[in-house]
């Protein structure tokens, strides 16, 4: 009996090097991080800005991986319209998928996608975790198995997943100390801020590809069956829900506040016009009624100007009054227990 020979010999096979970024020149990848967060976000874009440069190309590289991780997730190209979805067995793989590549990066493995090798040369200088990143990717994989949530607390961990466990890396990136307990709180809170605004803009849009995030049970108060709150003739009773949801996203946004007294000026400036920006987002679908999803809530430019302004006194000041309740929650409250 004979054994299969390799087609090339052992002696000349040689293990790839571990190089950060995953051997590519920073500034290439610096370069094409900075498209992707002007071709994707045009909030992020302006906020981004107003930061040191350092810190500046490393949230372009945290962004870039994010979006490219949310492209692969919805099958769909810098965050354009939803692609074919497939079956769940596809979604799976695309899951799998953006885990290998992260996992590569972290292991300063290239991975033929500048997105993954950037974030690997932002999480070797600013000691980003693998823990942290699949806290994020799990929300991916969330919404690659059709979770919707069944009540508030459900809703709050969703939004940690997508956007409060970034909030987190993204104080790692300005310098936060991993010990910093409570400062890492309010970026998460941020983050979740964040994510109800989206939530709130982008209702019925998300309705049109069968996604639900309001939660069911605020839902059947009025009446509605996941997917009939979307319809044209819901409309009044859908922005009866939706004091309830700015209400929250502003708590958080009020507590994130907080969180940004301790950051350098710079950075201070850059969180609090990036919250500005899209507790207005949040604000104004709260003030259309049922005529905020006629057209999609968008803040222009001579506005977002007037918000980065305000958000440089705010900064100057660096008194802000945080939320109407005792913080009695950690950005531990939102992770999931057993069996979720």
């Amino acid at each position: 009996m004979t054994t299969e020979r390799p087609l090339v010999s052992s002696r000349f096979m040689r293990e790839t090097p571990a190089r950060v970024g995953g051997g590519r020149d920073r500034a290439q990848l610096v370069s094409e991080a900075k498209q992707a967060i002007e071709q994707g976000s045009h909030s992020f874009a302006a906020a981004s800005k107003l930061f040191d440069r350092i810190t500046r190309e490393r949230a372009w590289l945290l962004y870039a991986w994010c979006r490219r991780c949310d492209d692969i997730a919805d099958n769909q190209d810098k965050g354009g319209p939803l692609g074919d979805q497939g079956t769940p067995k596809n979604a799976e793989d695309r899951i799998q998928a953006i885990r290998v590549l992260t996992r590569r990066a972290f292991e300063e493995q290239p991975t033929a996608d500048a997105a993954f090798d950037g974030f690997g040369q932002v999480a070797d200088e600013c000691g980003l975790t693998p823990d942290m990143a699949n806290d994020v990717i799990s929300g991916f994989a969330l919404d690659a198995t059709g979770f919707a949530p069944k009540n508030e607390r459900d809703l709050l961990r969703y939004c940690y997943h997508v956007a409060g466990a970034v909030g987190i890396m993204m104080a790692r990136v300005m310098g936060v100390p991993e010990d910093d307990g409570d400062t890492l709180d309010r970026a998460n809170d941020l983050g979740l801020a964040f994510q109800m605004a989206n939530i709130a803009r982008d209702v019925v849009e998300d309705a049109a590809a069968g996604r639900v995030y309001l939660p069911a049970e605020w839902l059947a108060e009025k009446g509605f069956a996941p997917g009939e709150h979307a319809r044209p003739e819901n409309r009044f009773a859908l922005a009866s829900l939706m004091p309830r949801l700015i209400a929250l996203m502003e708590k958080h946004e009020a507590a994130a506040r907080l969180g940004a007294t301790r950051l350098r000026f710079r950075q201070r400036w850059a969180v609090l016009a990036a919250a500005n920006i899209y507790g207005a987002i949040g604000r104004k679908v709260l003030g259309r009624g049922q005529r905020a999803w006629d057209r999609r809530v968008v803040v222009r430019g001579p506005e977002k100007l007037w918000h980065i302004a305000r958000a440089f006194s705010q900064a100057v000041a660096n008194r802000p009054d945080g939320p109407e309740e005792p913080i009695t929650w950690t950005r531990h409250d939102f992770r999931p227990v057993a069996g979720w």
